[in-house]
């Protein structure tokens, strides 16, 4: 039984967008266990990344970060980038990771949060001492 129609020699056999992914993988790249390359904030992002991956033939692999695997987030919160071991100095050469430098949890996210927190600590101080203000003024007339 032939794998191809008859009279065909597959040249223009629809090619499947699994099956065009899958061939930008470089065989080089593809050995070897799963190592962490870098981290995404959300799923959007992880997705990006990949695709700048799979351009330069290095196959790799999204999944949430720990910790962060809530079901409502749904594509919220962050994720790991993982290649297998023999694309890993590829992949941190093109996406330009510093193996050496520590990996920080979101360092944005936590200063904005300190932000909103001061904020709220002023707006709770401050109304209070307002009304106190206003009670003494009312009484003191």
């Amino acid at each position: 039984m032939p794998l191809i129609p008859a009279g065909s020699l597959g040249r223009d056999l629809p090619v499947s967008e699994r099956h065009a992914f899958v061939r930008k993988i470089k065989p080089q790249y593809s050995d070897g266990e799963l190592v962490r390359v870098t981290g995404a904030q959300n799923q959007a992002d992880a997705e990006l990344i990949r695709g700048l991956l799979i351009e330069e033939g290095i196959p790799s692999l999204i999944r949430r970060s720990r910790g962060v695997d809530v079901p409502d987030m749904l594509s919220a919160g962050r994720r790991d980038i993982l290649v297998p071991s023999s694309g890993v100095v590829a992949a941190r050469e093109m996406l330009r990771v510093d193996p050496e430098r520590p990996r920080l949890a979101m360092p944005e996210v936590d200063r904005r949060r300190k932000i909103r927190a001061a904020g709220l600590a002023v707006i709770l101080v401050s109304v209070p001492v307002m009304l106190l203000v206003a009670v003494l003024v009312t009484v003191l007339r």
